[in-house]
């Protein structure tokens, strides 16, 4: 397909006059292909250029008539008239010709050409295209609709009134279509065509598709070409297989596909699966990757994917052999100290014992050991590695503490965590995640990570009894107050919000059940300053820990009549500020957005299966639960003066300099919750810390989750503002 390539750049630099000069060269052509001539055709028939280029493109007719393969020449002629725009003598003389030698025991052929237009041959757009849909228009044939209806199956056909009538798997009801209009938007579909059998038997096709996933996948790709992942979830989730079954199915699917060497399987996520026109082995498919010189870093994914997916393959000493080349070149080339290991250890797989002695010297010497262990390609020989240092080097604990909190894979990170949790380094690593309990935000995943650890009873891990699972509860509040200001953290709140939800609340009745009321008061408080929870979600943890604590109880009966310091919500006036304009947002701008959204979404109908309509409703609940909670807050706000802030020990409004056990110099800005910014060390008044050091002066210490701090010196927020 030597002008493929051409045809298809100046197409997609809208190059009409350079689309002219190939075509031209391309028709003088005496080598017809037929496979590239049908490409070549679609690529013009899909782009702008084919209305202009209908008038051009009968030149090709006379090396049309020079293919040898039947169905080549077919679909070739068939997409000339699609695109011929001249409809002169010579054209028509040609497709009636053709029909009739193709055609000629059709009992309705010369009825089928003045319904296709060559009885008059005024104009006969599409008129093989056209032929076979009048030809295939029988009761139980199946067209597919390209106007949105989907796949249909045609149940009466009237050659009197001109019409069809259809059911379409998308449209309620049966449906009459001219033949007019079956012209412009049907296609039609054979029975073993994928949408013919995911229409018209299900339930046979959901059979199979269990059965052999491999040939279902086959299936559709023949019918639809390539697809992704995606798009063949799309496909069949629901449709074939249900959608409760489907990640269980496609695991099973996704590793047969692997196997199956007619199928061509995308390296990365976004690429499609594509049928091959022949089956090809592993191993020459392999063989073929390697030929075009990929990088170090390429390599080492192919071949241990590879070997690991089809370690038959080995059996194959030939194959072997070539591959053991192959590596070992590659270890003459220039590459990492990083690539070096993993080159040995995949050599090794091989079962190349001699290179077993060069791994444990580069292993022994290895500088620095985490970060190189952290830049390997292949999570297996990461893990692979930290075995080979456990045994190796006296200074392995330091390694894996390094890489407790970098590495990528949860799986990886399970293996170093189990490791460490041993009686010799267990307080190095209660040290490690001490200081992940301290910065929550600085490894925000991997304290969900942990935290799943500890609520999870089977995992005796340190922190995993009921102080340390509060304190870590502590934490992932912060974590989701933090997150979902974020686009890009999204996924890891909703994350936290199912944990926090799941099963009833469990966890947090887990938690409550061993808190005081002070830290309960704190859940309470960090969690009113979360989005993502509901008015009825706040209602419920409430009620939780009122529960537990039924002092609670009073306090909120009590908020209505007097607003003490303790009810009060604390706030500068850029706080109060932010919180009155937001409060004005939902109410002025974004409800009545909402508004208009849900009576655009009723408008679509069948209210039922109307998705809009439901998030329409979904957002709105959401607003007026934000607006009801940021009201009550906004009632209690309190603006701090400067009067408000004392002058010789710790309050709201204090700016705090204090120093650790190590002499590190720390600096802490007490305020509102609604100005509380952990990033920038501005605590809430009413946090756990703030706490710990209200009341106190210069020169006094306070302690905090099991560290003590000396204060240096307080300073008034406002003297800093100014």
């Amino acid at each position: 397909m030597t002008y493929l390539k051409d045809f298809r750049e100046r197409i997609e630099r809208n190059d009409y006059p350079g689309f002219l000069k190939i075509w031209e060269e391309y028709c003088y052509g005496d080598q017809p292909d037929g496979e590239e001539m049908e490409a070549v055709l679609e690529l013009v028939k899909a782009s702008d250029l084919a209305k202009q280029f209908g008038i051009h493109v009968e030149r090709l007719l006379p090396l049309w008539r020079e293919l040898k393969d039947p169905s080549q020449a077919h679909n070739v002629l068939r997409l000339i008239f699609d695109l011929q725009t001249t409809n002169n003598e010579q054209l028509a003389d040609l497709a009636t010709e053709y029909l009739k030698t193709r055609y000629p025991e059709d009992p309705l052929l010369l009825e089928k050409f003045r319904l296709i237009g060559l009885r008059n041959r005024d104009l006969f757009p599409s008129v093989i295209r056209n032929f076979e849909l009048l030809s295939h228009m029988q009761k139980g044939n199946f067209v597919y609709h390209t106007g949105g209806w989907g796949t249909g199956e045609i149940s009466d056909v009237s050659m009197v009134r001109e019409e069809m009538t259809l059911e379409f798997e998308n449209v309620v009801g049966l449906q009459q279509v001219s033949f007019e209009k079956a012209f412009r938007t049907l296609i039609p579909l054979p029975k073993d065509h994928f949408y013919a059998r995911r229409f018209g038997d299900p339930d046979t096709l959901e059979k199979e598709a269990r059965e052999s996933p491999s040939e279902l996948i086959r299936l559709l790709l023949r019918d639809l070409g390539p697809k992704t992942a995606a798009d063949l979830k799309n496909e069949l989730a629901d449709l074939v297989i249900p959608s409760e079954d489907w990640n269980r199915w496609w695991q099973t699917a996704r590793s047969k596909l692997k196997k199956d060497t007619k199928i061509e399987c995308p390296k990365e996520l976004k690429d499609p699966f594509r049928l091959l026109k022949e089956e090809v082995p592993h191993e020459v498919a392999l063989h073929k990757a390697l030929e075009t010189k990929p990088s170090v870093s390429a390599t080492l994914q192919m071949v241990y994917a590879f070997l690991r997916d089809f370690p038959e393959t080995l059996k194959n000493k030939e194959f072997k052999v070539s591959l053991e080349a192959r590596l070992q070149e590659m270890l003459k080339e220039h590459c990492s100290e990083a690539q070096k290991l993993q080159l040995l250890l995949l050599l090794e797989d091989l079962g190349s014992t001699h290179v077993t002695q060069e791994i444990t010297k580069e292993m022994t010497h290895m500088q620095p050991a985490a970060e190189i262990i952290r830049s390997f390609e292949v999570m297996g020989f990461q893990k692979k590695a930290l075995q080979k240092v456990r045994k190796l080097r006296s200074d392995w604990a330091e390694i894996y503490l390094d890489l407790l909190f970098t590495v990528e894979q949860n799986v990886l990170r399970d293996f170093i965590l189990g490791e460490l949790d041993t009686p010799q380094t267990k307080d190095a690593l209660k040290q490690k995640l001490c200081s992940l309990l301290m910065h929550p935000l600085t490894y925000p995943d991997i304290f969900v990570w942990y935290f799943l650890k500890l609520i999870d009873k089977k995992h005796q891990v340190p922190f995993a009894d009921d102080q340390g699972r509060n304190r870590f509860f502590e934490g992932l509040l912060i974590i989701l107050d933090h997150v979902e200001k974020k686009v890009q953290a999204r996924d890891l709140g909703k994350k936290i919000l199912n944990i926090i939800l799941a099963d009833r609340y469990k966890v947090v009745r887990d938690i409550l059940q061993h808190s005081s009321l002070e830290e309960t008061k704190e859940y309470l408080l960090l969690a009113s300053k979360c989005n993502s929870f509901s008015d009825h979600d706040l209602k419920i943890l409430h009620s939780l820990a009122e529960v537990v604590h039924p002092s609670l109880s009073r306090i909120r009966k009590d908020k209505g009549q007097s607003h003490t310091d303790e009810t009060a919500i604390w706030t500068t006036q850029d706080g109060y500020q932010k919180v009155h304009q937001r409060m004005q947002q939902i109410a002025t701008i974004e409800t009545v957005q909402n508004a208009k959204e849900i009576e655009t979404a009723r408008a679509h109908g069948d209210l039922r299966e109307n998705a809009e309509f439901k998030a329409a409703l979904e957002r709105r609940d959401r607003l007026q639960s934000e607006l009801k909670l940021l009201s009550d807050q906004f009632s209690r706000a309190k603006i701090i003066t400067p009067q408000d802030v004392l002058a010789d020990e710790v309050g709201v409004g204090s700016i705090v300099h204090c120093s650790d056990s190590k002499g590190q110099h720390l600096r802490f800005t007490l305020l509102g919750p609604w100005d509380a910014d952990p990033e920038k060390k501005i605590l809430s008044f009413q946090s756990k810390l703030a706490q710990s050091m209200k009341g106190k002066g210069v020169g006094q210490k306070f302690e905090f989750q099991g560290e003590t701090f000396t204060i240096t010196d307080i300073d008034n927020y406002f003297d800093q503002k100014q």
